[in-house]
């Protein structure tokens, strides 16, 4: 028994970190599942379409009945035929459709980064809220002990005719109040944490301290949203080109060999026909699009027309990164500001509270400024462990940005 609670003593004494649910939500999220799947199918796709430079070879198998056979041919005739086919030249289309689903592949490859990245700057977002709610529960709890504990003083004082009811009313309902206040904060911090569960696909029982490394970076990596667009604009512009393909000539090279069967054979003046029992057949085959009434024309420009508006978001993606960047380093400038402000706050209120709670006990001053100070000091307490918190999300926002794996930087 003494060896099970020793193996169980670090998971009860620790939670999960933010690392470790980045971890689990790479391993468990059904969403990133689905976007690595994309992945493999367009995968697949590439590989078939490198299998286009590759013969073919088809076999046929047939079975022909006439009821009411001719003299010089049989009434049943069977046989399989076996069919090589090799495109010689199709004009370029083979090529362009290859690179049109290495681009695919690519985008997809993107489209998964920067899934991940943006389910993990979520989930930090949503890690550092939870704890900036826990810390405003532990902090509402803390002023509800001391509200009880002053109600039931208070109480005392009136059973001894010392205080008036109306003390006893303004504490109770202070007290109440409190006590609303925590349950609410429960239920945010339920429905935070039930998020969070649903995104890493596991159970969180505590969360443990994380933080991220404060640096700032020169240069920075296009985001992998617009990688996504610049690969599918490339697929969009190979696909014109094989749209294109079908004005040149298609050179197409057929060998089949078909073995016969025949039933009831044919006879004239007491002899068999000859009939062929096999026969090798070979066929080059030229063609051309001469004339299509400007059908490929107008498919083609409405394809590059589609690139062209990729070409539109990219540029305006790019300046939206670059923004973002912009306000990220501010945010993180107004954070640090926040911290120390709210760090002062919580020394002027708690040292305040400290001074009313023993004048209030002397009778110096009234419930009312007791509560306004115990209000304004529990306020304080969450606002400060709330800056902190902020301070982290700021960086992840100014790392997510910047295009870096948030993992990497905790």
């Amino acid at each position: 028994m003494k060896r099970l609670y020793l193996l169980l003593l670090p998971a009860l004494l620790f939670g999960e970190d933010l690392k470790s649910l980045l971890e689990l939500a790479k391993q468990n999220n059904n969403l990133l599942h689905a976007s690595k799947i994309s992945v493999q199918a367009k995968s697949k796709e590439l590989d078939s379409s490198k299998s286009n430079y590759y013969p073919t070879l088809d076999a046929t198998a047939f079975y022909e009945r006439d009821d009411d056979p001719t003299p010089f041919y049989p009434g049943t005739t069977y046989g399989a035929t076996a069919k090589i086919s090799f495109d010689v030249y199709d004009g370029g289309k083979r090529s362009y459709t290859k690179k049109q689903k290495s681009d695919a592949l690519h985008a997809a490859g993107f489209s998964y980064k920067a899934d991940t990245k943006s389910l993990f700057l979520a989930i930090t977002k949503e890690f550092f809220n939870l704890k900036s709610l826990n810390a405003s529960l532990l902090a509402r709890e803390e002023a509800s002990k001391a509200v009880k504990a002053q109600l039931e003083r208070i109480k005392q004082f009136f059973a001894a005719n010392l205080a008036t009811s109306d003390d006893v009313n303004r504490l109770q309902s202070a007290y109440e109040r409190n006590i609303y206040d925590i349950e609410s904060l429960k239920f945010q911090i339920l429905s935070l944490k039930k998020e969070l569960e649903l995104q890493v696909g596991h159970t969180i029982d505590k969360l443990d301290n994380s933080k991220f490394q404060k640096s700032f970076t020169q240069e920075y990596d296009e985001l992998d949203n617009i990688e996504v667009l610049r690969h599918n604009k490339r697929a969009l512009q190979n696909m014109s080109e094989t749209i294109n393909s079908y004005y040149y000539p298609n050179i197409k090279i057929e060998d089949s060999y078909t073995v016969f069967g025949y039933a009831n054979r044919p006879y004239f003046a007491g002899q068999p026909i000859p009939l062929l029992n096999n026969q090798n057949h070979i066929m080059a085959t030229l063609s051309l699009r001469l004339f299509d009434f400007g059908k490929l024309r107008e498919q083609k420009e409405a394809v590059e027309l589609q690139a062209d508006a990729l070409g539109e978001k990219i540029l305006y993606k790019s300046k939206e990164q670059k923004m973002h960047l912009e306000l990220a380093r501010r945010r993180i400038q107004t954070a640090k500001l926040n911290i120390k402000s709210s760090h002062s706050a919580l020394k002027a209120a708690s040292s305040a509270l400290k001074t009313i709670t023993k004048k209030y006990q002397a009778g110096i001053v009234d419930n009312v400024t007791y509560l306004d100070a115990l209000s304004s000091r529990t306020e304080a307490k969450a606002l400060y462990e709330k800056s902190l918190n902020d301070l982290e999300i700021a960086y992840a926002i100014y790392y997510y940005y910047n295009a870096k794996n948030l993992e990497e930087y905790l």
